[in-house]
């Protein structure tokens, strides 16, 4: 079983992303926005992140840069409802700041359940 944090500020996607996950036997945590997330990355001990690029106060791309400077074992989906080349939302920019996987929301079970096993392993698998 992964434990995995949602940083999201949209409460109904948070909500659809944990249901997903529970219903694969992950540990999730949640987050409104990167100041928050990056609190509970420090306060208890996570698999991956997936985190929204835009949000208000702390946006995404600054969250995964701090995320990967302090905890680079972390690995990091960086999400975005924008549309594609949206410069506000430019996942491409993600990777720059250390995540290891970026999709345009709404993500498919299948596509985020392979992307955690690619990343997580056998640590992903052991709950499924």
């Amino acid at each position: 079983m992964a434990t995995i944090l949602i940083i999201d500020d949209d409460d109904l996607m948070r909500a659809s992303i944990r249901a997903m996950l529970e219903s694969g036997g992950h540990k999730v945590l949640e987050a409104p926005n990167g100041r928050v997330g990056v609190r509970l990355v420090r306060e208890t001990p996570v698999d991956l992140v997936m985190t929204d690029i835009i949000m208000p106060g702390k946006d995404g791309v600054t969250t995964i840069g701090e995320i990967h400077q302090q905890f680079p074992d972390v690995k990091i989906i960086a999400m975005s409802s924008a549309e594609p080349g949206d410069p506000l939302a430019d996942l491409e920019i993600a990777w720059v700041y250390g995540a290891h996987k970026s999709f345009q929301k709404p993500i498919k079970r299948e596509t985020l359940f392979a992307a955690i096993e690619e990343l997580l392993g056998e640590h992903a698998s052991a709950s499924a």
